[in-house]
């Protein structure tokens, strides 16, 4: 294939990312995804950050993780350090798939924390892949202070994060299940029991966490 034909076909390809129409957008990511050219990542990235469909989103973030990490982690984390919520949002679940531990260096106690749901999610999914050894019980630490937040898919998002780093949680669960919001404590509780029994469902862990929680009982104790 000649540089000319190739050039027409990346002009081609960047096109159909823009295009109206989610199914030649989806077709478009892929056939990048398919065959990798670093004068695609640029669009790739730009497109994240505003793409509506999820499907597609999913579609980028697959292609981005189909070129070199040496050329894709330096643009993904300029946009979770200057993007919009949805460009770093998304720029954190990329990064989490590639699983790059040069992203660390961008997801601030302050991410961890964002007040964008969207943004928070995919900050703690990213932590936990890459978290640099001996980091786990502080990274721990500021995602306990998260418990309680919001309704159960973000909560169940927060308890698999947690989940994911093992048992060095205990000690930040065990502060919360004394927090005196009651909300916080029963999400503790159940993040613990799934700790330990993970065929646990979600919804009857916290039933059982908040059951636990209002007859003012203990960590084991059910009343």
């Amino acid at each position: 294939m000649t540089r000319s034909v190739r050039d027409t076909d990346a002009v081609r390809a960047l096109q159909g990312l823009a295009d109206d129409h989610p199914s030649v957008r989806l077709r478009a990511a892929l056939a990048i995804g398919t065959s990798p050219d670093e004068r695609f990542i640029g669009g790739l990235v730009e497109r994240c950050a505003i793409e509506p469909d999820f499907s597609v989103r999913e579609m980028l973030t697959w292609a981005l993780t189909r070129h070199s990490p040496s050329l894709t982690v330096p643009e993904l984390l300029r946009e979770v350090r200057s993007g919009g919520a949805q460009a770093r949002s998304q720029a954190l679940h990329t990064l989490s798939k590639i699983g790059d531990r040069r992203a660390w260096s961008a997801i601030t106690p302050a991410l961890l924390t964002d007040a964008d749901d969207e943004v928070a999610r995919s900050a703690w999914r990213a932590a936990v892949v890459v978290v640099p050894d001996g980091e786990e019980p502080e990274l721990a630490a500021v995602l306990s202070t998260r418990l309680g937040r919001g309704a159960r898919e973000m909560q169940l998002s927060l308890s698999r994060a947690l989940i994911t780093l093992g048992e060095v949680i205990m000690p930040a669960l065990r502060v919360a299940m004394n927090d005196l919001d009651p909300q916080v404590r029963a999400h503790a509780l159940a993040t613990e029991r799934l700790l330990r029994d993970p065929d646990t469902g979600f919804e009857f862990a916290v039933e059982e966490a908040k059951r636990i929680v209002a007859l003012g009982g203990t960590p084991g104790q059910e009343g």
